[in-house]
């Protein structure tokens, strides 16, 4: 059997083709095919729990897969939202929980919610807002008219320069969000969208004038580059979170290691502050092995497990590709040591064995040689 650090470099040097394998199982491709064909037809919460197979797929896709029989209490939690700080899913402490219901909602978008894209409903929805404002019957045939044109022109739209290249849509699009085309500087509203709103110094957050970042959140070309225009969340997104949750999963059967390298990889962008850490099982996990802490460390005092976390690392490097990769490179080592995956032999043995075959690998020594304890 492969060590984990070579079992998990061997998916994660090329986790697209490795998707792909997993895409091409039969059982993976007839869900997804399914799912796809049949989510948009989802116009209420209960079309959407009262489908077994379309709900089950969403919640595996969010990691959810273990709750699915509680329909009752993800009822409730996409009647409620995630627009209140006091909503339900707002309080859970588990986080997937919100993020399903912003990828599902239904209490925001109702019968729009599984085709909803931020540059179309949004954007409309708000020019006509706009639009009365400014003293205009939303249903005038000028107003019309150039809803007609944005709507069918914008999904075309996969630049920030392609829409300021085209005045039509760009004045529009500022027009939604209260700014007029005419006298902003082009310059700045660039840097607001180049910024995206990920960051709370982004220029768009810096702006005192809310309404750039309404812009840049709806235009969000930062986080999503040329999907930004036809991106719909309950949709390919989803169906791309499941792959992957089903490749975690399949690592995972012969490996705990690996699955759990691969989770950490794809949450680690993510992770704002070493509490978001200790508030998920499986990264702290991570953390405390590839720093040789017991599991007993777990039960000490959270405060001083973040900051004997934030003395050891730097949590800016999970941002960072490469240090990530050094990383999860110490984690996997360090986890291949303490649950091996090949059979000791005695050190007699170890002098006429092939070195792959025994103990800790070649290649796994060759690794942690090469790691900063």
């Amino acid at each position: 059997m492969l060590s984990t650090y070579i079992s998990y470099q061997l998916i994660a040097k090329d986790i697209p083709k490795s998707i792909a394998r997993i895409e091409q199982q039969p059982t993976v491709d007839r869900d997804t095919q399914y799912y796809l064909a049949n989510i948009t037809k989802v116009k209420s919460i209960d079309d959407f729990v009262n489908n077994d197979r379309l709900f089950k797929y969403a919640m595996k896709a969010y990691g959810l897969e273990d709750m699915d029989y509680a329909k009752a209490f993800m009822v409730k939690a996409l009647k409620e939202g995630v627009s209140d700080p006091d909503s339900f899913a707002n309080k859970l402490t588990d986080k997937r929980y919100a993020q399903f219901v912003a990828a599902f909602n239904f209490a925001a978008d109702g019968a729009n919610a599984t085709v909803y894209n931020p540059t179309q409903q949004q954007v409309t929805a708000n020019y006509a807002t706009q639009a009365e404002i400014a003293g205009l019957d939303p249903d005038s045939d000028y107003v019309k008219g150039e809803t007609t044109y944005y709507l069918a022109n914008i999904t075309k739209v996969k630049s920030i320069d392609d829409l300021m290249s085209n005045d039509r849509l760009y004045t529009y699009a500022l027009a939604a969000f209260g700014l007029d085309s005419v006298t902003e500087d082009k310059d700045l509203i660039k840097s607001v969208l180049q910024g995206g709103v990920k960051d709370p110094d982004s220029v768009a957050n810096q702006q005192t004038n809310k309404a750039y970042a309404g812009l840049a959140a709806a235009f969000n070309f930062a986080q999503y580059g040329d999907t930004t225009t036809t991106r719909v969340t309950a949709q390919q997104p989803t169906v791309d979170m499941y792959l992957r949750q089903t490749l975690e999963e399949d690592a995972g059967q012969t490996n705990e290691g690996v699955r759990l390298a691969l989770y950490f990889q794809r949450k680690a962008p993510d992770i704002t502050s070493w509490y978001d850490v200790l508030a998920d099982t499986a990264l702290a996990s991570v953390v405390r092995t590839a720093l040789g802490l017991p599991d007993s460390f777990a039960t000490a005092d959270i405060d001083k497990q973040a900051q004997l976390f934030g003395q050891k690392l730097d949590i800016k490097d999970f941002t960072d590709p490469e240090k990530l990769g050094k990383f999860l490179t110490r984690f996997t080592s360090m986890y291949e040591i303490a649950h091996p995956t090949s059979t000791a032999v005695t050190s007699v043995s170890v002098l006429f064995a092939q070195p792959t075959t025994v103990g800790i690998s070649t290649d796994l020594m060759m690794a942690m040689q090469q790691l900063k304890f």
